[in-house]
């Protein structure tokens, strides 16, 4: 009986502790997943979506059943251009969450993407049904309606939008282009001066009223419509194209030229800007220049009868005849009857004394009984006459081209346009520099950062194991990922190994780099606090630290956190590592910080201190550049910015660029 009790009791103990161990390992299992989704959302964070995508897959290994890692490896695909894969993710999350809006939202989104619009129309449907004031949701419902050509029913919703949201401008600007798209001008322009009162700082609505202008060849109006629309909006190129249409039948040549170079600054291989400036060039006489153009279209569309032509008579006009001949061969190869071309191929064979060709071609005109005084007298280009892109017709060679449709591009609303992260201040800035164990080589900014420190502990490693500087880490490929788990997987063996805190360190930081690299900032800090807790002099743990530190605040900032004990621990690790050791890095990392809790003018006093340190810190300058334009400090940073650009980081010259207009 005793024995009976005690056995008892020793089963009844057993069960107890399998409960605590299981319950531990779920606990174990959920903190697991949970960080794994964490780490991947950082990684999105950082547009390294390949990485993010990684993580993303070992918690849905671990735990198929939860939604959310489908749904942001859905993320991830969806900035990746995987549409397909991205909308595949979500049907996946909403099988195991159907009441998470923002998952229909996304797959409405990869829908349109993939002009499935039938189909994005019911996921907005099943989102309104959930939450029926969404207005992006309405929003995007409606365009996908007037992509489907469902006019009527995207008026009615139209109607429906602005009893709920009778001051929203976006809304009267897509009834105008609905009403467009009726061939109802009269009506659009009354939602169109509507949209304008509410907002008159929107391109698009700008543009769209240029467009009924131009349409009634009102040139004089759609250039002051398109004004307006380039002073909110001036990296269009189909703007420029527009407004060079507008300036030249106003007789404006030299404003019209200056529209298509801006164009074809912001959208080199546009096709219209290029031809349609081959045509003006011919008329001014800068004949070499335009047969550039024309030969940039004919790599663009090789077998463009209208370029073709055109460059058949600039070539002949520069003394080229043969390669005339070659052009007009073409395209009367295919328009057998084109008398112009037949009379113009004539000169050309007569001017090489291939008289015999040259009858045949003038002898197929004479059989047609057509005027030799018309084949004598060259059409110039007429500024009252333009055709559509897509029309063929070969007697209109000297007509400017225009757009077969003005299709406004439409802006679907949705938190997922851009890019991933809403950096509040730091969008322009250069990043941090930390360690790395992938070398950043540029071929343009030839510069290899050095710090003594780093170079001391390299010195005890293999030459395959080193530590270099970067200011910024490329994004990995599956490949590199999957390599970079091994290595962090074969340090963790040795670590578990090694009993002597000396040897322990270097393994410790090396693990610690690997997992930056991988954007495990988390683990990376453990790494590092342990390694402090052994040394607490180490310059290079505290500097690599703080960057990891920084780098979870600015996630953490993006979710809404409040982050500013974070960056007060930054600051401490930091400030910490240039006692110990100052280098330009390290107050350059720390201006970096005192930008993001916008100290402008603590971070110029760190980026000079930088600049004294290494007067070839292009980024240093970048920085200071951006840092005093915003301290209203124009002199000294544009300064700073062409000198950025003189070392090689040319991107700033872009900066000056907009800043000056």
């Amino acid at each position: 009986m005793k024995h009976g009790w005690v056995h008892r009791l020793i089963v009844l103990m057993v069960l107890q502790l399998s409960i605590v161990n299981c319950q531990l390992s779920i606990c174990r299992a959920q903190y697991n997943t949970d960080r794994l989704v964490t780490i991947g959302r950082s990684a999105l964070y950082y547009e390294d979506y390949v990485l993010s995508i990684q993580y993303f897959n070992q918690a849905i290994n671990a735990k198929p059943y939860l939604f959310e890692p489908w749904y942001y490896r859905g993320v991830a695909k969806y900035y990746l251009d995987d549409f397909a894969g991205a909308e595949s993710d979500c049907t996946e999350a909403i099988s195991r969450n159907p009441y998470v809006i923002g998952i229909y939202e996304l797959r409405g989104l990869c829908r349109i993407q993939q002009k499935h619009y039938a189909e994005a129309v019911s996921d907005y449907n099943a989102a309104l049904r959930y939450d029926p004031e969404g207005m992006n949701l309405w929003h995007n419902r409606a365009l996908c309606r007037i992509q489907m050509k469902e006019y009527d029913q995207a008026l009615a919703e139209i109607d429906t939008m602005l009893q709920r949201w009778s001051r929203n401008a976006r809304i009267y600007a897509m009834q105008a282009e609905v009403y467009l798209l009726q061939k109802d001008t009269t009506q659009a322009i009354a939602s169109i001066e509507k949209s304008i009162d509410i907002d008159a700082y929107n391109s698009q609505t700008w543009a769209m009223r240029s467009v009924i202008s131009l349409a009634r060849e009102e040139w004089k109006d759609a250039e002051e419509y398109l004004n307006k629309a380039l002073h909110l909006q001036p990296r269009q190129s189909g703007l420029y194209i527009n407004r060079a249409l507008a300036r030249y039948n106003l007789n404006n040549l030299r404003g019209a030229m200056a529209d298509y170079d801006l164009a074809l600054d912001y959208e080199p291989n546009n096709f219209l800007a290029h031809y349609n400036r081959g045509l003006l060039r011919a008329q001014v006489g800068d004949d070499n220049r335009a047969i550039t153009d024309f030969d940039f279209v004919l790599k663009l569309e090789p077998d463009n009868l209208m370029a073709l032509y055109n460059r058949a008579l600039l070539l002949e006009k520069t003394g080229n005849p043969r390669a005339a001949i070659r052009d007009y061969s073409k395209v009367i190869a295919d328009y057998p009857n084109f008398w112009t071309g037949l009379h113009q191929r004539a000169q050309c064979y007569r001017s090489l004394g291939l008289t015999k060709q040259a009858e045949q071609d003038e002898f197929r005109i004479l059989k047609a009984q057509l005027d030799k005084r018309y084949y004598g007298r060259q059409p110039r280009l007429s500024k009252k006459q333009m055709r559509k892109r897509s029309d063929i017709d070969i007697e209109k060679y000297n007509q400017l081209a225009v757009a077969d449709e003005d299709e406004l591009e439409h802006e679907y609303q949705s938190d997922y346009r851009g890019r991933v992260q809403n950096r509040k201040v730091g969008m322009d800035y250069m990043p941090s520099y930390l360690l790395s164990t992938e070398q950043q080589l540029d071929a343009v900014k030839r510069y290899v950062a050095y710090d003594r420190h780093v170079d001391a502990f390299n010195s005890q490693l293999p030459k395959d194991r080193r530590l270099f500087i970067v200011c910024s880490q490329n994004t990995l490929s599956e490949k590199a990922t999957r390599r970079y788990f091994a290595r962090i997987d074969s340090l963790s063996q040795q670590i578990g190994q090694t009993r002597q805190e000396k040897s322990l360190c270097p393994l410790l930081l090396q693990r610690a780099v690997a997992y930056s690299v991988i954007q495990n900032y988390d683990a990376a800090i453990e790494d590092l606090d342990t390694y402090l807790q052994i040394d607490s002099t180490s310059v290079i743990a505290y500097w690599q630290r703080g960057v990891c530190q920084n780098r979870l605040s600015d996630f953490y900032a993006s979710q809404g956190t409040d982050v500013m004990m974070r960056t007060a621990r930054v600051l401490a690790d930091l400030t910490r590592a240039i006692e110990l050791g100052a280098n330009a890095y390290l107050y350059y990392n720390r201006a970096n910080v005192y930008v993001d809790r916008h100290d402008l003018q603590h971070a110029v006093e760190d980026y000079s201190r930088a600049i004294a340190l290494d007067k070839n810190l292009a980024e240093a300058y970048y920085n200071r550049g951006l840092a005093r334009l915003a301290l209203k400090q124009d002199a000294e940073g544009i300064s700073d910015l062409s000198k950025a650009g003189e070392l090689g980081l040319y991107t700033a010259y872009s900066i000056i660029k907009r800043h000056r207009k």
